[in-house]
């Protein structure tokens, strides 16, 4: 092909695509349906210009457009990639995984029902291709573009779970499609001996399972170089670029999916670029992959969308009705798991609830496009496939596509109105005009002021003011029906503008870099899971999810168990230590959202509604001083040394502000900013790592305060030190079941516990002890130990207990002291017996106290 002309060709296209976002926003209609129309246009175009005789002229560009060297290979190994890595790249990933479940219904199941309903009710239809060649059809048109609806979702006030759960779809059901049609492709392909159905089934996880490992081995290996070339972000985006391809063909020469591999690819990067890339490389990364999958997906829309024409050949009546059954069947397959299986699935809590109006956007929205024209592309130009399955194959496909593209793309922004998406709700309306007073208030007092320090005529000045005040008047009166949004309502409004604002303050520190990547992404997701809980449940949901943040759950509880029961400490240190960083950031940011209430919520909704969002920020605050209180007496000092990594990491950035208003000021050179910038950076990289929480050290130094052990000598206490075992426990977290064993005295280093023996029960707090009497009177107490709130506890085995109660004297004091406190009082000389006579006499008391009533039921 002549090189001019496929350079004009190129142009040309590229010209398109960039005429088409606007055209098709003028004309109303999803940015895919009016890219595949100009790529018909223009293969209808080169087909007419190549078979009239009037443009002669013009026949080596018809046969050039007609002849373009692009085969399926190239969309599916080049285009692809690139389109699904971008999703797998930009989307929430730990917020998609909240919703896994509808998610993988949708991706996964969906395709499953689909493909079989299709390939079922094709079969039934058809009287000339096998079961398998409907099946592989069915696999071909089950995969969806939701991104017009997503779009759509995304511009009203739909829940953002919804639009999430959408995009979710799209990224894994296109994987799920290419590797079922792989799996039948294999069963039309004219070969000497036919697959084993089950052979071929056993192949099928490996099919998942090797794109998966292949796309995480390619994203980790990606992320350590990228990481490694801070210093070269050119470099560290063409790396990302060759990612997708790569990790393709790999995976495909594994025989396994080669889009599983790109989305795994794209998911690992996804999750380690915040952590591990500069806040400018994301930002970069991001906005270079949207440029290249906005190229891709339109050229794929386009390039395919030429071969149409020639898919459509030889097109029958028939043809046209087993098209007919694949739309019905699609459609009824895909409403049977939106209004069938989904709402089900919300019933046991396993789904978010989901309107019916959202579930028929989804339905008519699924949108067949690439990759449908793609698949059926790569089995007409199959030379292993019988003539008449890539008839079908290319006729239905292509049919199927065109159908979803011109009736239900062209009617979705009316079917949107019909179900009164596209509308502000009559809250949000009434909103909007005391917003527009406000706004339109605070607007005339500044232009008044500027209008006067420009020294503008008082004629001027006076007409626009009568203008502006007609229009402010106007906006006042639109709010004289204002007392309908009621205060339940406000609140809601005033708390999910709090937590935005929220938000953006986290987003402001981190790019400031004053709170690390990981941090700031973890108050991300929980401000985050705030917003939209509050939208859910108003100020119930705003407290639950607000708490959220320093509860404990599984992954916590999991490292207590490993460090009580097997000692192995780093896991709760890492869980201890973010909860630590979260607890003492919340304290630094939180208190700063008074100003917001006061300057924005306030003028918006009024003093009432400001002074109860004051009341509930207050409280939060408080919630977040008391946790972070109780955390800096089970490990203290840590607090501490996070609070100074965060005013040294505050100076750092205020210190490079400094350096670069004296460099616009022109005080100081380009030369020596990029040096003093260097060392402000080689500074904050060493405080890019939070202090290490070493649990034996923490456990060392309480030791040396605990009361008990106060008066020890330096060598017994570091004896003992070796000799104890460390426990936390966590609130309402039983210690003791039935008895004491006997076997190990408790030593209450923070927190306190609940004893309950005998009906009666006992509170012991920090500094105390339990277990001790049973070990000296070799008796088996009954008794229930409960954690009040979170606990350190040290445990030492009875022989070494009875040593250390022989040897000293200050140990033996604390026994009884502690003794007292439970309500057992022993007299002091009881101590100065041998160990056997003081076991019998300590037995009997405690069996004679045990049948006196409660009298002194502590606490």
């Amino acid at each position: 092909m002549n090189l001019t002309i496929l350079i004009a060709i190129s142009v040309g296209i590229f010209f398109v695509i960039g005429i088409s976002e606007p055209l098709a926003a003028r004309l109303r209609l999803p940015y895919s349906v009016f890219l595949a129309a100009m790529g018909i246009a223009i293969g209808a175009a080169a087909a007419f210009l190549w078979r009239t005789d009037l443009t002669d002229a013009l026949n080596p560009l018809a046969l050039a457009i007609l002849n373009l060297p692009m085969r399926s290979s190239i969309f599916l190994s080049v285009f692809l990639p690139l389109l699904v890595f971008q999703l797998a790249l930009n989307i929430n990933v730990r917020r998609m995984l909240d919703d896994w479940v509808p998610i993988l219904i949708l991706a996964i199941v969906a395709v499953v029902v689909a493909m079989l309903a299709v390939g079922i009710s094709l079969y039934s239809f058809s009287t000339n291709i096998s079961l398998a060649a409907c099946l592989l059809i069915g696999a071909i048109v089950s995969t969806t573009d939701p991104s017009a609806v997503v779009s759509i979702f995304k511009g009203t006030s739909a829940p953002q779970r919804l639009a999430r759960i959408v995009e979710g779809e799209s990224l894994l059901n296109d994987a799920a499609a290419i590797a079922f049609s792989s799996l039948f492709l294999a069963f039309v392909t004219l070969n000497e001996k036919n697959p084993d159905i089950g052979e071929a089934l056993l192949q099928f996880p490996w099919i998942i399972a090797g794109g998966a490992a292949a796309g995480f081995v390619v994203g980790r290996i990606t992320v350590e170089i990228i990481a490694r070339m801070s210093s070269y972000p050119k470099g560290q985006i063409s790396v990302s670029v060759a990612v997708p391809s790569l990790t393709y063909l790999l995976a495909e020469q594994l025989a396994a999916s080669g889009v599983i591999g790109v989305v795994v690819a794209g998911l690992t990067l996804n999750l380690h670029m915040t952590s591990r890339f500069t806040p400018s490389l994301n930002v970069q990364l991001r906005d270079t992959w949207d440029l290249l999958s906005h190229w891709a997906g339109a050229l794929i829309f386009i390039l395919a969308a030429i071969f149409i024409p020639r898919l459509m050949t030889n097109f029958t009546p028939y043809d046209l009705i087993l098209v007919g059954v694949v739309v019905i069947a699609a459609l009824a397959a895909r409403a049977l798991i939106l209004f069938g299986l989904l709402p089900l699935l919300a019933l046991i809590k396993a789904s978010p609830h989901i309107e019916p109006r959202y579930c028929v956007a989804i339905l008519w929205g699924g949108l067949r496009g690439s990759v449908t024209l793609t698949l059926a592309l790569a089995v007409t130009e199959n030379r292993f496939i019988p003539d008449d399955i890539k008839h079908q194959v290319g006729i239905i496909a292509t049919g199927f596509t065109l159908f979803t593209l011109i009736v239900q793309g062209t009617t979705l922004q009316w079917a949107i109105a019909k179900l009164g998406l596209d509308r502000l709700s009559s809250l949000d309306i009434a909103l909007s005009n005391q917003v527009i007073a406000v706004a339109l208030q605070t607007v005339r007092e500044r232009v008044a002021k500027t209008a006067r320090s420009f020294g503008l005529t008082h004629e001027i000045v006076r007409d626009e003011a009568k203008q502006f005040a007609a229009r402010l008047d106007n906006a006042v009166a639109s709010t004289d029906n204002i007392d309908q949004i009621l205060d339940r309502d406000r609140i809601t409004l005033g708390l999910v503008a709090l937590a935005a604002h929220e938000r953006d303050t986290v987003l402001e520190e981190f790019r400031e870099q004053v709170i690390s990547a990981d941090l700031a992404e973890r108050l991300l997701l929980e401000t985050d899971y705030i917003i939209e809980a509050t939208q859910a449940k108003g100020r119930i949901g705003y407290r639950e999810a607000a708490r959220r943040a320093y509860q404990v759950g599984r992954k916590f509880r999991i490292a207590m168990i490993l460090h009580n029961y097997l000692g192995i400490r780093r896991p709760l240190a890492r869980v201890i230590e973010s909860r630590f960083e979260v607890l003492v950031s919340l304290g630094m940011i939180l208190p700063n959202l008074d100003s917001f209430i006061d300057n924005r919520v306030r003028r918006i909704h009024g003093r009432r509604i400001a002074n109860l969002l004051h009341e509930l920020l207050s409280r939060r605050i408080d919630e977040t001083h008391h946790e972070l209180e109780l955390l800096r007496l089970q490990f203290p000092g840590y607090a501490e040394d996070l609070e100074r990594r965060l005013i040294r990491r505050t100076t750092l950035q205020l210190e490079k502000r400094e350096y670069d208003a004296f460099s616009e000021d022109g005080l100081i050179g380009f030369e020596l900013k990029s040096t003093l910038g260097t060392q402000i950076e080689e500074r904050r990289q060493q405080l890019s790592q939070r202090p290490v929480l070493n649990l034996k050290e923490q456990a060392t130094s309480i030791v040396a305060n605990y009361p008990a052990f106060a008066k020890l000598a330096d060598k017994q206490r570091k004896s003992l030190i070796r000799s104890l075992r460390t426990i936390y426990a966590m609130p309402g977290q039983r210690l003791i079941k039935r008895e004491y064993s006997a076997r190990e005295v408790w030593f209450i280093a923070s927190g306190s516990v609940i004893i309950a023996t005998n009906g009666k029960k006992t509170r012991l707090n920090n500094g105390e002890m339990f277990g001790q009497l049973s070990i000296l009177a070799r008796y088996r107490q009954p008794a229930k130990v409960t954690a009040v709130g979170y606990c350190t506890i040290f445990t030492l085995d009875a022989k070494k207990f009875v040593k250390l109660f022989k040897s000293e004297a200050s140990f033996r004091d604390a026994v009884l002291q502690s003794a007292a406190k439970t309500g057992i009082q022993l007299p002091p000389e009881i101590f100065e017996t041998d160990i056997n006579a003081l076991a019998k006499q300590l037995k009997q008391i405690l069996i004679e106290t045990a049948k006196q009533p409660d009298e002194s039921a502590s606490q």
